[in-house]
């Protein structure tokens, strides 16, 4: 009986907290109107991959989108904090960067953002990885990460940076 008890309880908990933030959402959360997307606001095609604000702060502003992820190569610096900055504009996609702490999942609608600090320079892989349809297993991107001082030296002659120097 007091097993039955504790399993009510907990099920009762689920229930109320479900509700609650479904009415109710967490004031952190941002959204984005799917059907504009690629039109207004920032994540416009000219707004996409990394750009070093006008306060220093480094961030990557990405859109993934079946089956691919725009930008599809992003450049980041060794050393700094990079703020990712994401959105989904049809499916639920995520993404892991290889070998690092960088994962996070990409939702239509809502803007996904962390911020992570890359220790060593190279290539890395970026694959989806939610499934996300019959083409998820080709939906990769790439992370190159630049030593600090080659970085910010092609970020001055750049307002968003990609792998291919200009």
């Amino acid at each position: 009986m007091v097993v039955g008890l504790i399993i009510a309880v907990i099920v009762l908990l689920m229930i109320f907290a479900g509700l609650h933030w479904a009415s109710m959402p967490p004031s952190r959360v941002e959204t984005v109107n799917v059907r504009t997307l690629h039109l207004e606001g920032e994540f416009v095609e000219g707004n996409l991959g990394t750009a070093v604000d006008p306060d220093g702060k480094v961030t990557v502003r990405l859109v993934a989108q079946q089956y691919s992820f725009e930008p599809q190569c992003i450049v980041v610096p060794q050393g700094m904090p990079v703020t990712f900055r994401g959105t989904s504009a049809d499916a639920v996609h995520g993404f892991i960067v290889g070998t690092t702490n960088a994962n996070t999942m990409l939702i239509p609608g809502f803007v996904a953002t962390f911020t992570t600090t890359f220790n060593q320079t190279g290539e890395h892989l970026m694959p989806c990885h939610e499934y996300c349809g019959i083409g998820h297993e080709a939906m990769w991107a790439k992370v190159q990460v630049l030593p600090r001082e080659d970085f910010l030296a092609r970020a001055r002659n750049t307002e968003r940076m990609t792998c291919v120097p200009r």
